[in-house]
């Protein structure tokens, strides 16, 4: 495996563009951060990587494996969303228990009993709910509901793990603990990762290179330390200042 890359991308709603990329590479084993203003694109951006949103063009070389995406059916690409992990903002719960919410995914895909019951109970540890494993789901707090969305995620030990601003309405500690396992899972797995966050903090802790999004475009990508000290564009600049882009 080398990266994963997007190439000729284009997004349409009501035959406006709301996502353009010519280009976008992701190294295999990074972490990267996906920064920009409310409503530019980021979040497309994942569901169109996650083959949720189907693009008008484009095309997608996942890891050796490259695809047209606006032919793809979601039966041929099925192989391909099962080797991703996906966590979105707000995610629902099944009505069953903790463990059969992080259990599901792993039961479709046949494995055996115990597999996954190893598997769950390994999860579950390293989000700190081993002790919630026979509550219901939808009984928990929004932050622990989380967290079982990336225990779900992360079960399948996918080689890309897809966050659209998981922390967004988390409290410090449930942040610290999300923190925590993805960085867990990145230096067991070295699996690849790309985070849309606003949390410039966050962005700083955890990635290692940052795309910054700005009306369906990407306008920088670096390395993230000489993203945050030496931004090039003037957008970037002011974002990273809190002023207004437009």
């Amino acid at each position: 495996m080398t990266e994963l890359r997007v190439s000729d991308l284009t997004v349409t709603y009501d035959q406006k563009t709301i996502l353009d990329v010519p280009h976008a590479s992701f190294e295999c084993g990074r972490i990267y951060g996906i920064i920009g203003p409310s409503g530019s694109g980021k979040s497309t951006l994942l569901r169109v990587i996650n083959l949720l949103t189907q693009p008008a063009s484009g095309h997608l070389h996942f890891f050796g494996v490259d695809v047209h995406l606006p032919s793809l059916s979601h039966r041929e690409g099925l192989s391909l969303q099962r080797q991703m992990g996906f966590v979105p903002q707000k995610p629902s719960m099944f009505h069953s228990s903790v463990f059969d919410n992080v259990a599901q995914g792993l039961r479709y895909r046949k494995l055996p009993r115990e597999t996954i019951r190893i598997r769950v109970e390994d999860a579950l540890e390293k989000v700190d709910l081993t002790h919630a494993a026979n509550q219901m789901a939808n009984t928990l707090s929004g932050g622990e509901m989380q967290r079982i969305a990336l225990a779900r995620a992360m079960v399948y030990e996918p080689v890309l793990l897809l966050l659209d601003e998981p922390t967004a309405s988390l409290d410090p500690s449930n942040v610290a603990i999300f923190e925590r396992v993805i960085q867990s899972i990145h230096a067991m797995h070295k699996t690849t990762i790309l985070m849309v966050t606003h949390n410039l903090a966050q962005a700083k802790r955890l990635t290692h290179a940052c795309l910054f999004v700005h009306k369906g475009r990407i306008l920088e990508a670096s390395d993230t330390e000489p993203f945050f000290h030496s931004p090039e564009t003037q957008e970037v600049q002011d974002f990273m200042a809190g002023r207004m882009i437009y």
